[in-house]
């Protein structure tokens, strides 16, 4: 090689290096806080499929009990999160201001009440003991919703203060009158009838559905970026749609399930596409905060009720 030649590929190679730098730096940063629930499952494959770094993004995911997670975007450890709708309110009347963006999905039957055997009805745990988050939870607004549709309060149980899975755990070993848990674990007790039996789940009460949002200062410092959080999440919908069984074992892997048993916990809930989401912020997610928050006025969680429209930034899925 010529010493022009050497230079020529010197300089091709540092121009090289230049654009890798370049790319790399192009990579916005943020931290997502969830928890293992199957229906986060998409933004763990966006992340391990290369799909949130192919659309500019270096996207770290950190498991955070849902009953933290609003600490964790408090104290700037995280800018975004995954949870359910009703719980964007209880952080926000706690001072934490987040807008979420899209939704993720919606539970049929993922979420519910196991009981034990000689539990006939709901009304029956009058005075028992029933374990399930704490207060401004998922599982501890289901457990009111479910009681308030049986014409009962979270006054009339005694609420063991139990994440999902320690929960069901707890449960199957003898522990409690009942359990307010979620897939994967839920089905930890349909394959252990002799412990006990589901009463209900969301097929029978529709309450229980999740977004991602973001504080107010990401969106308005990276408005491209939370329009590529919502595009990654599209994307992994596709990929699952494409090829199942690869996508399927990803998302597994992640919660210590094999890719079969993942796809049956899958069973038990929808993910929410573009189209899906064009529908959900056109009128049902405005519908359901405002009867979401009636019932966390009346069990206590929240003293007023805020702004609904100030609670997301709609034009990520409604291009408006």
């Amino acid at each position: 090689m010529t010493g022009l030649k050497r230079i020529g590929a010197a300089a091709g190679f540092g121009a090289a290096l230049l654009l890798a730098a370049g790319a790399a730096q192009a990579q916005t940063k943020v931290a997502i806080g969830m928890s293992g629930w199957t229906g986060f499952g998409p933004l763990t494959l966006a992340k391990e499929a290369g799909i949130f770094a192919r659309n500019g993004l270096d996207v770290t995911i950190r498991k955070i009990p849902q009953k933290d997670r609003h600490l964790a975007i408090a104290s700037g450890d995280i800018q975004c999160a995954a949870t359910t709708v009703e719980t964007w309110i209880v952080w926000d009347a706690a001072g934490i201001k987040t807008k979420q963006l899209f939704q993720l999905d919606k539970s049929y039957g993922a979420d519910g009440m196991a009981v034990r055997n000689d539990v006939s009805a709901i009304k029956d745990l009058k005075g028992k003991r029933v374990a399930a988050s704490a207060p401004g939870t998922s599982p501890y607004f289901a457990l009111a919703w479910f009681l308030k549709e049986n014409g009962m309060s979270v006054k009339d149980v005694t609420v063991v203060n139990m994440e999902p899975g320690p929960a069901a755990q707890a449960f199957i070993a003898g522990q409690n009158d009942a359990a307010m848990t979620y897939e994967p674990y839920l089905s930890t007790v349909r394959d252990k009838p002799e412990t006990g039996k589901i009463i209900a789940t969301t097929l029978e009460y529709p309450m229980v559905m999740d977004t991602l949002g973001c504080t107010p200062k990401f969106l308005a410092e990276n408005d491209a970026a939370a329009a590529a959080l919502t595009k990654s999440y599209f994307e992994a919908l596709e990929m699952i749609k494409a090829d199942k069984d690869k996508a399927y074992a990803i998302m597994g892997a992640d919660v210590k399930q094999s890719g079969e048993q993942f796809g049956k916990s899958a069973g038990f809930l929808r993910w929410s596409d573009a189209e899906g989401n064009k529908a959900f912020f056109g009128g049902e997610w405005q519908a359901f905060t405002q009867k979401a928050a009636n019932l966390l006025l009346e069990v206590g969680l929240i003293k007023t009720k805020p702004d609904i429209a100030s609670l997301a930034e709609t034009k990520y899925v409604l291009g408006k």
